[in-house]
């Protein structure tokens, strides 16, 4: 190949490498969030009993809440439930089961742009939607009745909550080392730190949480690596836990018993 071809060739490369950056720069919320947006007047019909509220945050922001509600009439505590990246709450309702059986109520914090919140959905923006329904929470329950729950891209919101507010536990289900790092697999040879407009240190986070954590991760999970969320064992605390599930992927742990087995005895 002569020098021409050559220098042509590199143009081409270099051309692709910077359109396939820009592209991600500016599409970086459609790549990375799907929400579902509904109607202010729909009806969500769930099997288990639940409220419906809305905390008005500010002029643009509301934010809309489900609470499932225990069979008995006096809860054990409450689980603060922050979701995926994907649809809305009508989709995650599922996983409700798992702490009303055990006598906890469970609170979905719907995002900006998911399901009937509205607003800015930026990074510092959720963390403080996290906290009005914390604060909402303590005004029933104690901090030792309070479990902080994240999935997915919850995990970092549960996780930067849980290191400013007092809970009984932080149970994190397929978290990223940060969302940086997770990006940076994907992207290898961008410099993704200052492409990003979301960086959620789970790392950085977990540091500074002092009640128990627990993190379930699958070996088969295609959409956050397991190798990814394993490099936060370096951060945990001695008795935290690390639950490996083998063979369980990004959406499936709901389906192993050894999730149901640990979640049933945190809640005894």
């Amino acid at each position: 190949m002569n020098k021409k071809k050559l220098f042509r060739w590199i143009k081409i490369i270099v051309l692709i490498y910077c359109i396939i950056g820009i592209t991600f720069y500016y599409l970086q919320d459609y790549i990375l969030f799907h929400p579902e947006p509904m109607s202010k007047n729909s009806t969500y019909k769930f099997d288990d009993a639940y409220n419906e509220i809305n905390i008005p945050y500010n002029k643009e922001t509301t934010l809309n809440v489900i609470q499932f509600k225990t069979k008995d009439s006096i809860a054990k505590g409450v689980v603060l439930y922050f979701h995926g990246n994907r649809k809305n709450i009508g989709w995650y309702a599922k996983y409700a089961s798992n702490f009303t059986k055990n006598n906890y109520e469970i609170w979905m914090l719907e995002y900006p742009g998911f399901g009937k919140s509205t607003g800015k959905f930026a990074e510092q923006e959720l963390y403080d939607y996290a906290l009005q329904v914390y604060k909402l929470a303590r005004t029933k329950y104690k901090p030792e009745n309070i479990i902080i729950y994240g999935k997915s891209l919850g995990t970092c919101i549960a996780s930067q909550l849980a290191s400013v507010r007092d809970c009984k536990y932080l149970i994190l289900e397929t978290p990223c080392y940060s969302m940086t790092s997770l990006v940076s697999h994907y992207f290898p040879i961008y410099p993704v730190n200052k492409m990003l407009h979301y960086h959620f240190p789970n790392n950085e986070h977990l540091q500074n949480v002092t009640a128990p954590i627990i993190i379930f991760h699958g070996t088969d999970d295609g959409v956050v690596p397991y190798s990814n969320s394993l490099k936060l064992k370096s951060v945990l605390k001695p008795n935290d836990e690390f639950v490996t599930i083998d063979g369980g992927s990004h959406n499936n742990l709901n389906d192993y018993p050894i999730l149901h087995q640990k979640l049933d005895s945190l809640m005894k």
